[in-house]
Order: C-alpha cells, then structure tokens, then sequence
C-alpha cells in the first residue's frame, strides 16, 4: 500500500475494535465522573511505578521524552475538563476557560517540536525508523498554523445534560479536519510505524462523536481518547511494534510529502478563511467567536 506495508485481514479487524474501544471508553468516561476520575487519575498514578519503569523506559519506542510529555498533557486536559465541567463556577469563570485552548496549543506545540526535530534524523531510533526531511517543516509549520487558528475560547460553555459536556462552538469542522490531518501528517513523520493506530484509528475516534454524538465537544473527545490510547500504548508497547496485529509504514518519501503537503494546505486554507472572515466582520478572534453566522456554531450554541 501506499502509505504501509500489506494489510493482513486481522490487523484491520483490530483497527476497528481499537477505534470502537476508544469511542467505548470516551463514552463511559462522558457519562459518570467516578470512572472517569478512576481512569485519569488513579490509573496513571499508579502506573508508572508499577508497569511504565519497565515498558517506558529508555529504549522503548514509547521511552522519548515526547511520550511522557503527551500522556501527561492529555491526562491534564482530561482532569481540567473533567473539573471545568464538574466544579461550581468554573464553567463560568473566564480565567479556567484559558485552560482549554492553552493546554490545546501546549499538546500542538510538543509535536511541532518533535516534528522539526525529526527533520535532521534517518534512522532507526528507539526501534521506530525515522526519514527526516523537508516533510518535517512543512508538517511543524502546518501546526504552528492550527495553533494560530483557534478561536471563540471565550464562547465555551457546559451542556445541561446530565454528561455536561464542554461544548466549544468556534470549534468548527474544517478545523477540526485540518487539525485531523496534521496530526496524521505528525504520527506518520516522526513515530511512522505506530501511525496506522495512534495515527487514524486515535484521530478517528474523536472525530466520529465530534460529528455523530456530541458535536462541539470534539476538544474533551481528543484530550479523552488521546490519554486512553497514550496510557494502553506506554503499557503494552509491543502492540504497536512487534505484536501479529503491528503494521508497518512504507517508508516512503512521496507519502511523507503527500500528507504534510495535505496538512499544509488544509492548515492555510483554515487560516484563509479565518482572516476573510476578520476582514468581512471587523471581529477580533482574541477578543470574539469568528463563525457565530455559520449554522454549525448555532447549532451547538443553542445548547447553552
């Protein structure tokens, strides 16, 4: 194939059953605050001592510094939504609303880093093969990009259903897809060999209750998701690299230009339109919801 190695039947089995475990969980986690607190709390409390000192350590494809640092940012986005959600007043309160689009830029910003650092090495490092290129620039650009775009923090507010859901309305699809694709682009550059899990089922499995379950909840769907995945995968490494259910990327430039050169495009095509929409508006996206005329955004604001 042109992004991975041959597909055997059995690992695209498990591809959906990690996508349908994922959503599962996010799920469960939506619904009761006990289990969610059980899951993103005591569990990676008790983790590194116990398990992740041999699993995660140094050498292991998850042992970089990056690993440590996006289990721990996703574990801190799911425990801050989790409070912002829960808490009296913090729903409300516009200094806890800085905390979501900040630990959002934060987790961009750890792979753009990541990314340009990828661009001056080839090889196999912590058992992952790594082609550095110009791919990496554009990739690290790309997310710089979609830092630079998000927008309408200020309108973030809790559902009245009993999951209380952070609904974010400026949140909207194109940024999300755009989002969606430079992720990909990130996972396939720099831990290629993991991306056909943590890169589409992972990206997937925010993005389908984003848009089918709960839509503009799609921030606390990735920062859930992506923490579950983070802490399954630092705990059973081998899943992703030597287990019959690995599969392998291609290793192949022209898909490592295909996809950041997506991601790029995507990422500027948001920010294109986000400055006509200043220009057309007069709006200050520091300041004010960009997309409040589009349906998209009434359509989950009128949750409020």
């Amino acid at each position: 194939m042109f992004l991975f190695e041959p597909l055997p039947w059995y690992s695209i089995l498990m591809w959906f059953a990690v996508l349908a475990g994922l959503i599962l969980v996010n799920e469960l986690a939506r619904l009761n605050k006990w289990f969610s607190l059980a899951i993103f709390l005591l569990l990676p409390a008790i983790l590194p001592f116990t398990v992740w000192k041999d699993t995660a350590g140094p050498g292991s494809s998850v042992g970089t510094w990056f690993h440590w640092a996006k289990v721990y940012s996703a574990l801190a986005g799911s425990l801050g939504f989790l409070a912002i959600r829960n808490i009296k007043g913090w729903g409300t309160n516009k200094y806890a609303l800085l905390f979501p689009p900040a630990i959002l830029a934060i987790n961009i910003l750890e792979a753009v880093v990541r990314d340009f650092q990828c661009f001056g090495i080839n090889g196999v490092v912590d058992g992952v093969t790594i082609i550095g290129g110009p791919w990496n620039i554009m990739n690290g650009i790309a997310g710089l990009i979609n830092i630079i775009t998000i927008t309408g923090w200020m309108g973030i507010f809790i559902g009245k259903d009993q999951k209380k859901d952070m609904l974010w309305p400026d949140m909207l699809w194109f940024w999300i897809i755009a989002y969606d694709l430079w992720n990909f682009a990130y996972v396939y550059n720099c831990v290629s060999d993991h991306a056909f899990y943590a890169g589409a089922a992972l990206l997937i499995s925010c993005t389908i209750p984003a848009f089918f379950i709960k839509k503009g909840a799609w921030l606390q769907h990735r920062a859930q998701t992506l923490a579950i995945w983070m802490m399954f995968v630092m705990t059973f490494p081998s899943f992703v690299d030597t287990s019959m259910f690995a599969v392998k990327s291609s290793h192949n430039p022209t898909a490592l230009w295909v996809v950041s050169g997506l991601s790029l495009a995507a990422n500027l095509g948001v920010l294109g339109y986000e400055i006509y929409k200043i220009i057309k508006t007069k709006r200050n996206p520091l300041k004010e919801e960009m997309y409040t005329d589009l349906p998209a955004y009434q359509k989950v604001a009128a949750l409020k």
